[in-house]
């Protein structure tokens, strides 16, 4: 087993237990986008059963636009912040720490769904995945609200007593169709080259940051992969992975959240390395590798109802005891079984069960 996986890690002043990362994971438990018991207690269990760092699930921004399901939990709001009280309370009570994920999903909305159906859906430029205008590009008014809404929601989590925040900037949701040259033809300091796209995510860094002091981690997770397009590469060499990163870096991000649908995956040729082994080598920053961490099927099939075999540990136990990333973030194996972390940690490898599909619709 790891000599590492289960050792404390320290980022700006906050030490976790253990490398063990809840990923977050999109449910529609939170009614009105209030989370109730519930959510209480499934973030609790797995605080409580070995996990270092919960990130929780998508949780949407006081842009009207930001989700597209009423059942998306809200970070805005006296009732729904209310309920985020509650499970950072649960938590600070277990060895465990907690940080909610920030989320506006952009264009994935469809126009009349979400917590406010009729209000218009954000964008970089109007334009969708496929090169079609729907809208007109937003002024840099509400360009500059959509960064300060992200912000916003860093204060309530700083103000709520939670650990860190995480911004979601992956799978082509709204900071990742302004990285995305598709749907990015912005001719201000937001458009242009990649290193230009990344300004959007860059300023919400900088903004959080202003709203959360110095003592709170953010976390950034990105991704090459979009959701429209699995193919898709916003930096296609080492060198254009660098100079995007480095925005970030500058910006004053702390860790950076590698997302890739499979973890063993080399991310460029000539080399072993996966996303967040290249992100750590580029940046020197603390990485989060995650995708199908402990199963063999990829996570986007558990949307389909499929399962996924138990996978071995063994490749991911060399990898970060090699050092090539700093944590790991475990999705539908945590979803599944809360006392999944535990029973790795006691080596009941045997007690580790397959993903039957069906773990999405169930509460645990």
């Amino acid at each position: 087993m790891s000599n590492t996986l289960f050792t404390p890690f320290t980022v700006r002043g906050l030490t976790l237990p253990n490398r063990i990362v809840m990923a977050p994971m999109t449910r529609s438990f939170s009614p009105n986008g209030v989370p109730g018991q519930n959510v209480v207690d499934y973030y609790e269990r797995r605080a409580k059963s070995d996990v270092g760092l919960i990130l929780t699930e998508g949780t949407v921004i006081d842009r009207l636009g930001s989700g597209n399901d009423p059942n998306y939990p809200r970070f805005y709001g006296d009732d729904a912040l209310a309920g985020w009280k509650a499970v950072s309370e649960a938590v600070a009570k277990t060895p465990g720490k907690i940080a909610p994920q920030l989320w506006h999903v952009g264009m994935v909305r469809k126009h009349g769904t979400g917590h406010n159906p009729e209000a218009q859906s954000d964008s970089p430029s109007g334009v969708t995945h496929t090169g079609k205008t729907v809208m007109e590009a937003p002024t840099d008014e509400e360009v500059a609200d959509m960064v300060n809404s992200y912000a916003r929601s860093a204060k309530s989590a700083k103000d709520l007593g939670f650990d860190a925040i995480e911004i979601h900037g992956a799978h082509g949701y709204l900071i990742d169709q302004f990285f995305w040259g598709v749907m990015n033809k912005r001719e201000d300091k937001y458009g242009g080259d990649l290193n230009d796209r990344a300004t959007f995510a860059a300023d919400i860094i900088r903004e959080c940051r202003k709203a959360v002091g110095e003592d709170m981690p953010i976390i950034l997770r990105f991704s090459q992969w979009k959701q429209q397009d699995y193919a898709a590469k916003l930096a296609d060499t080492p060198e254009k992975l660098e100079a995007f990163l480095k925005v970030f870096v500058d910006a004053g991000v702390d860790v950076l959240h590698c997302s890739q649908r499979r973890f063993w995956e080399p991310e460029f040729d000539g080399s072993h390395l996966n996303l967040a082994g290249w992100a750590k080598k580029l940046t020197g920053l603390p990485t989060i590798t995650v995708g199908s961490v402990g199963l063999d099927g990829d996570f986007f099939e558990a949307f389909q109802g499929k399962g996924a075999e138990a996978a071995s540990l063994d490749e991911l136990f060399e990898r970060i005891d090699k050092g090539e990333f700093d944590m790991v973030a475990v999705g539908r194996a945590l979803l599944q079984d809360p006392h999944w972390a535990t029973k790795v940690k006691e080596g009941r490898f045997e007690d580790l069960a397959a993903y039957d599909g069906k773990a999405l619709a169930t509460l645990y």
